[in-house]
């Protein structure tokens, strides 16, 4: 077992290889899936419920998950169908397969109303080139203008190119519903800020937590704007569920995220994650003396270089901190003749 800061543990040094599962409790499965992206796997879970299999997330939909699939399916998930297919949010990452698993393998689509509504129609929002209302976003946010041409003309990244069509209907999960899975009956807890409505599963019986994007071990998850909602504080809004989540916390726990390792030590990562944010916050509020956009306030965000290949996602999260600030008026915005944004501490 290996130790952090005499804080966070880690139960599992190794992840699973790809095509198998490490069981991590009774009836509790950890499946890792690779990523074409610099973060590059997925935790997904499975969960034993005696007849049949409830998974917890998917996995990206490329041919390269389906076939990882397969072997699962045809190798340690052998002898019983995968009946259930339990969201925590709506990102490809993590709903990618959910559409082939209920259209290819019967089972049943459950998550948030916001998660499903969210992966059903960005699956149907299909665009040859970025919309209007993208590239005004872009503008508002300063982005580079050498960037902004080249996207402005690039084929844009559709949700369907790594989603699988989603099928009509679902079971709507809710804050403190509890659903029966593996052998445990966990309670819903909801999170927001990196996904309006993201569902996270805390085990009744023994203290095991399945937390998927809302918490992990060793990086803070994007807490990104776009141009859906441009006006979004997704920051404020996990800050509230870190705080709220807390109070339920104990250093017992077990926590199996979406991506990283499985650990203990909640109670302190989460006043760690909280008291991160509010530094960055901070530093960013010190460095909004003079005017600046969102393009121009990644030194104290992140405090290094960022290039072309994270600049996309550096950019909302950008965008989402000083959205933040303005929410709760600790800055003023004036909107320059260039189209953007420009934040000035008040």
């Amino acid at each position: 077992m290996k130790y952090v800061a005499g804080q966070i543990r880690y139960p599992w040094e190794k992840p699973p290889k790809h095509g198998e599962t490490i069981q991590v409790a009774e009836g509790l499965y950890w499946i890792r899936l690779p990523l074409p992206l610099k973060l590059d796997h997925v935790n997904v879970y499975a969960l034993d419920d005696g007849d049949g299999w409830t998974i917890i997330d998917t996995g990206m939909g490329s041919r390269e998950t389906k076939g990882i699939w397969g072997d699962l399916l045809s190798g340690p998930l052998s002898g019983k169908p995968v009946k259930r297919v339990v969201l925590t949010h709506h990102h490809p990452d993590h709903v990618g397969l959910a559409g082939w698993f209920q259209n290819d393998h019967g089972a049943e689509l459950w998550t948030t109303r916001t998660a499903y509504l969210m992966a059903r129609m960005l699956t149907l929002d299909v665009q040859e080139t970025p919309p209007p209302e993208i590239l005004t976003f872009w503008q508002r946010a300063g982005m580079d203008p050498k960037i902004l041409a080249k996207r402005a003309s690039d084929k844009v990244f559709n949700f369907a190119d790594t989603v699988s069509p989603i099928a009509l209907g679902y079971k709507r999960i809710m804050q403190d519903d509890v659903l029966s899975m593996g052998g445990r009956d966990w309670t819903v807890h909801i999170g927001n800020g990196h996904a309006p409505e993201h569902a996270t599963f805390w085990s009744q019986s023994d203290n095991l937590v399945i937390a998927g994007d809302q918490i992990i071990s060793s990086i803070s998850p994007n807490l990104g704007v776009y141009a859906t909602e441009p006006e979004a504080d997704p920051v404020g809004e996990w800050l509230e569920t870190c705080e709220r989540l807390y109070q339920i916390a104990n250093s017992k726990h077990v926590v199996f995220s979406g991506h990283k390792l499985p650990f203990s030590g909640l109670p302190f990562r989460l006043k760690q994650l909280i008291g991160n944010h509010h530094s960055t916050l901070k530093r960013l509020l010190k460095f909004l003396d003079s005017p600046q956009s969102a393009a121009e306030c990644f030194q104290p965000l992140f405090k290094r270089c960022i290039g072309e290949g994270e600049y996309g996602l550096a950019l909302i999260e950008s965008i989402g901190h000083l959205n933040h600030l303005f929410r709760v008026k600790k800055v003023f915005r004036t909107l320059d003749p260039d189209g953007a944004y420009r934040f000035k501490r008040g």
